[in-house]
């Protein structure tokens, strides 16, 4: 690296010095630039590898690279899905003098992909209604903690596979506004318009290019944002009203939200004078319900329908196979040792860049119950295995080597201990 800099960040990786600030991005060798995909931007976006992972660098001004800087700090303290900030550098110069634009850095989100490349891959027809959905239930996040994005639109958002799913990140928060008060539902309404027309104009977009499904309606999936957000939005903070022979509705709400993703703070319960109706408003905190549960118990970091499924397996387990006697965290330590991590390591080395963990093993279970149907009899866990590997994630795309670099290790979460029991593990999946 030539001359100085200014550089502004948290933390600094020494390895950030080494990269050729002296040049403009679009001037970088293939020696730093790590070849993603990317979505469409208003500014130039180059991504490269940085000791083992991948940033993104954006080139911008140096008063609106740190103003997203700061605002992406915020949202990752909010608890808000969205790609963490790494530093802004100012004050470039090239070898000549001549000043060069700030640039914003930040970690490039792994196993992640743009809407553009998704489509790329010729996805089911519904895909884009998912899409939708996880951008919707993206909008949601923002908004409740007073978030004003401004710019919503599928080319702003990152996609993350989650369990059938997908999960949706804030990339770009240029245009954001946090309110402490909370947004007005001019504001929600505002950014709801926003992301109707933006997601249209992207789809008619693709589908100028011959990558969208005859049947799919640009018009129509962009609508359903704002069907999927406002049925959310209700359901997360409406009130509801009934009578107080009715009591149970209070835990079928809880349920639902729960179900949904989302944990309760706490309930607002009002009865009438005559004590014959009951009106509840719950007090929503910020989603991840499943996940927690499943960090708390396995310390596997997950999606939210990726954890919901993996509790699943894990609760069914406990049901028919577990001792009786053990505690919920005794049998998810169980599950992890004798399902989860058996399952992951089986999975060869040289594939192990298709697809994160938690998917795997949430395929790997639709692939063993498709099996069972197919064949009329209980498919054991390890046959459905060696089955999945073969026929199904060997042709898969490599999504990891995609989204980060080749030669970045494969590794199991912290929280899994090998007891160096293989043999009680392979005898267990046998019986499974």
């Amino acid at each position: 690296m030539a001359g100085s800099v200014n550089i502004t960040a948290a933390t600094v990786d020494p390895a950030l010095l080494d990269l050729p600030w002296n040049l403009p991005l679009d001037k970088w060798s293939n020696e730093h630039i790590a070849l993603l995909p990317k979505g469409i931007s208003r500014h130039l976006v180059r991504f490269a590898n940085l000791s083992g992972y991948v940033i993104a660098i954006k080139e911008t001004t140096g008063e609106m690279a740190r103003r997203e800087y700061d605002m992406l700090r915020l949202l990752q303290r909010l608890d808000v899905p969205c790609v963490e900030p790494v530093a802004v550098i100012e004050g470039r110069t090239d070898d000549a003098g001549k000043p060069l634009k700030p640039v914003l850095v930040t970690r490039h989100l792994k196993f992640s992909l743009p809407y553009r490349a998704l489509y790329s891959q010729t996805l089911r027809p519904d895909t884009a209604t998912r899409l939708v959905d996880a951008l919707a239930v993206l909008l949601v996040r923002l908004h409740m903690v007073g978030f004003f994005w401004g710019d919503v639109s599928l080319s702003n958002t990152l996609f993350r596979r989650d369990a059938g799913a997908f999960a949706a990140y804030l990339v770009d928060a240029e245009t954001g506004q946090l309110y402490e008060g909370g947004l007005s539902n001019g504001q929600r309404e505002n950014d709801l318009e926003i992301a109707r027309v933006n997601i249209a104009g992207e789809l008619m977009d693709i589908q100028a290019g011959g990558r969208l499904a005859e049947e799919v309606d640009p018009v129509e999936v962009s609508g359903g944002i704002v069907a999927s957000y406002r049925s959310l939005w209700k359901e997360l903070t409406g009130s509801e009203s009934f009578s107080a022979s009715e009591r149970w509705r209070i835990a079928e709400r809880v349920r639902r939200l729960n179900e949904l993703g989302f944990d309760i703070e706490e309930l607002a319960i009002r009865t009438g004078a005559d004590g014959a109706n009951v009106r509840i408003q719950p007090k929503v905190v910020d989603a991840g319900h499943h996940q927690r549960r499943l960090l708390r118990l396995t310390g596997l970091d997950t999606g939210e329908n990726q954890a919901r499924r993996l509790l699943n397996d894990l609760d069914a387990y406990a049901a028919t196979v577990a001792k009786p006697g053990l505690d919920e965290e005794a049998i998810a330590h169980e599950w992890l040792m004798r399902v989860f991590e058996p399952v992951v390591r089986a999975i060869p080395a040289d594939l192990r860049g298709k697809l994160e963990p938690a998917e795997v093993f949430h395929q790997l279970l639709d692939h063993r119950w498709f099996m069972s149907q197919e064949e009329g009899r209980d498919v054991p866990l390890a046959e459905a295995l060696s089955s999945y590997i073969n026929d199904v994630l060997r042709h898969r795309r490599d999504e990891a080597t995609v989204i980060a670099p080749v030669t970045e290790a494969f590794t199991m979460p912290n929280a899994v201990i090998d007891d160096g029991d293989e043999d009680a593990d392979d005898d267990w999946m046998s019986k499974v």
